[in-house]
């Protein structure tokens, strides 16, 4: 029986990213099942020097800052057939052109929502310790604080709410359950059972943002969720809850935010903001009360490796004529991220 040729793929992202994302054991192993040059990597689809290697790419390999694949990016690739996106989201890469001429699609998105979800994790420990605010005290006065002032300070019996049953909002589920935590959850997509089997109450977002004492988002940036978290809610938070957002800086009005965090009512932990970054005269950059990083939650250093080894497993999977594990469908665009 004739052996069945390797799939003829092509890179196409920021060639920054690379050899981060395909380390030489990672590379090696992909070589091993597809028919690549991991010398050549493109980033305009239109460039006459790539011509040659598109025309006869059967997969486009892409990641940060890979070109948009819309018709004219798809004419240079006439026999392109998937898409492996060595990243998370698809949303702002793939173009109706793609789906119309039935190509199929995948993303490292649940690799890269594990990073995210320990990210979070460890700022929803530390902030019920009151860590950030200690260490500022404690730089201040060189003293250890007085009983009084760690009386409210605890992860015993916390309560958690979880917005949005996401791919990184279900991975956090799963790493709070080994903690005395109360997990609360809202996702318009989840019912009771499904919130029961994820280890979480199913509530109304008005209700979760009453009772919790740290509020985490995971929900997708779409139009519904457009500052769902407005000056009317940010308001139902109880005094001294903590906000954390990892996921879109959008989901939140910041002009809102900014307020309770300078009334210090409020603690936020923000990898992300709208804008981002913020402008440089936010007080947010300076305020005790909040915890800014510059979206680091996601895949950094050697975190990418992960992204690159299950694009590695997609690419094995078609070469042996196997369904992709982590298909992108169509009709789940407008509802995730």
């Amino acid at each position: 029986m004739p052996r069945t040729p390797p799939p003829r793929a092509v890179f196409a992202m920021d060639p920054v990213h690379l050899p981060l994302l395909f380390p030489d054991a990672v590379m090696a192993r992909l070589r091993q099942t597809a028919d690549v040059d991991c010398s050549l990597v493109v980033q305009d689809l239109a460039d006459p020097r790539a011509a040659a290697a598109l025309a006869r790419a059967e997969v486009l390999v892409t990641g940060w800052g890979s070109p948009h694949l819309d018709a004219a990016a798809l004419t240079a690739a006439p026999a392109l057939r998937t898409v492996l996106h060595a990243a998370g989201s698809v949303r702002a890469l793939v173009g109706e052109a793609l789906w119309r001429r039935g190509i199929s699609v995948s993303s490292a998105a649940d690799g890269n929502a594990v990073p995210v979800a320990e990210y979070t994790l460890a700022m929803i420990l530390l902030t019920g310790k009151d860590a950030f605010a200690h260490r500022e005290r404690f730089r201040a006065a060189h003293a250890h604080p007085a009983p009084a002032q760690t009386a409210a300070t605890g992860n015993l019996g916390r309560r958690i709410g979880v917005i949005g049953a996401s791919r990184v909002g279900r991975r956090l589920l799963e790493l709070l359950r080994p903690f005395d935590f109360q997990v609360l959850l809202h996702d318009p997509y989840v019912d009771a059972a499904e919130a029961a089997a994820l280890g979480a109450e199913p509530l109304p977002l008005d209700e979760l943002l009453r009772r919790s004492d740290t509020v985490t988002l995971h929900a997708p940036d779409i139009p519904e969720t457009h500052h769902m978290l407005d000056r009317r809610r940010l308001a139902l938070i109880r005094d001294g809850g903590v906000l954390v957002n990892t996921s879109r800086g959008a989901l939140v009005d910041h002009e809102a935010l900014t307020g309770e965090l300078v009334s210090g009512r409020l603690t936020a932990v923000l990898d992300v903001t709208d804008p981002e970054p913020l402008p440089a005269d936010s007080p947010l950059y300076t305020l005790p009360n909040v915890f800014l990083t510059p979206h680091i939650a996601g895949s950094l250093g050697n975190e990418l490796e992960r992204l690159g080894r299950i694009v590695v497993e997609e690419m094995e999977r078609l070469a042996t004529g196997l369904p992709l594990a982590h298909a992108v469908r169509y009709g789940d665009l407008a509802r995730v991220a």
